[in-house]
């Protein structure tokens, strides 16, 4: 069975040992306390991967069917390579540091923060552990053993937008998410900029929660937003997801799942997800690390991975023939017809797009 540590103990153990155990997910359910698990590596692994050992430390839980989870899942990957892996839940934002420290110390290889609000602490730490590659997810910070990992979001939300401005009869949509960061910042860009390539006077309104699991705050962050007149609400949100989305359906509006494929979360309300294999990119940077390959530089996937970027399944009520226009744009941005390029815009450093499909 797993060795299961309460928070409060992992962050205090400095180098005490982890002890190994079987893979959690066949053993036991996840508990909803703050953990540090580690499990044993497969033994068919490469030779590249003996020894060799992956960390993440998540801001959420498991079990969130969004974020967290996938960042989980991708470790999982990183364990079928023949690695032993570990990870620690629901770390805010003051235990960030000592989290990454603490797994450096243990003499874990590669270490994921999963998520942009850990940036600042994985630069604080980074330069005391050389021999530990840290990886910011949805990050920004780069060194010597610090990279970042991204997905596109603001391909998946300029489709996603174009789906919003078309469905909306208020010509008001929203953008909810816990925190602003630059993946939330480019994410809400390309909402706005597919939604004004099909009416350059939609309103698109975003609101920050502060909290990504919190489902009180995002209820009622999503009600304020619907009494607003938004009808559209594009969400990002971990384990306070479903909330939103069941919110929208009580209400009769759309909204839009995210990181994992959310339509029966709530069918009536979700019109596609932007799914985003978080996990699938989290293997190929191990597989990079494993090799020596790793870099400190950004790594950043978007729809010309389809694997790893795309939309989920269309709600019946999105019209073939804009189902068909969001293809044809998807299209457009693969051949380059559609690109999106370093702008200024309000005096601020931005995204924005050139070509049409």
């Amino acid at each position: 069975m797993a060795t299961r540590f309460n928070r409060r103990q992992f962050l205090a153990t400095g180098s005490a040992t982890v002890a190994v155990s079987v893979l959690l997910k066949a053993c036991a359910s996840p508990s909803s306390n703050n953990t540090a698990t580690t499990t044993s590596p497969n033994t068919a692994g490469s030779p590249a991967s003996q020894g060799f050992k992956a960390a993440i430390v998540l801001p959420g839980v498991i079990t969130d069917k969004a974020w967290n989870q996938a960042g989980y899942a991708g470790l999982n990957e990183v364990k079928k390579q023949g690695a032993e892996i570990a990870y620690v839940e629901k770390i805010g934002q003051a235990e960030q540091a000592e989290a990454l420290s603490d797994f450096a110390r243990r003499g874990f290889n590669l270490v994921y923060a999963h998520g942009g609000q850990f940036d600042a602490a994985i630069q604080q730490v980074a330069g005391q552990f050389p021999n530990t590659f840290f990886v910011g997810v949805n990050g920004a910070a780069t060194g010597p053993n610090i990279a970042s990992l991204r997905i596109d979001h603001l391909q998946a939300s300029y489709l996603c937008g174009i789906i919003a401005a078309t469905m909306s009869k208020s010509k008001k949509i929203a953008y909810l998410a816990g925190q602003e960061f630059q993946a939330t910042q480019e994410e809400l860009r390309g909402l706005q900029l597919g939604a004004k390539s099909v009416d350059p006077t939609i309103q698109v309104s975003s609101t920050f929660t502060g909290d990504w699991n919190d489902a009180a705050k995002a209820k009622e962050a999503a009600a304020a937003l619907i009494s607003s007149g938004s009808d559209v609400i594009y969400q990002w949100l971990d384990n306070a997801a479903p909330t939103v989305l069941q919110t929208a359906s009580d209400q009769g509006i759309y909204a839009f799942g995210n990181t994992a494929d959310q339509f029966e979360v709530a069918p009536k309300a979700v019109l596609t997800s932007a799914v985003k294999r978080i996990d699938l990119a989290i293997a190929k940077l191990a597989d990079l690390a494993q090799k020596n390959e790793l870099k400190g530089q950004i790594y950043s996937f978007g729809l010309e991975e389809p694997t790893i970027l795309h939309l989920g399944k269309f709600n019946p009520a999105v019209p073939a023939d804009l189902q068909a226009k969001v293809k044809k744009t998807e299209d457009a941005i693969l051949a380059k017809k559609i690109t999106f390029e370093t702008c200024t815009e309000g005096g601020k450093a931005t995204r924005c797009v050139k070509g049409a499909a």
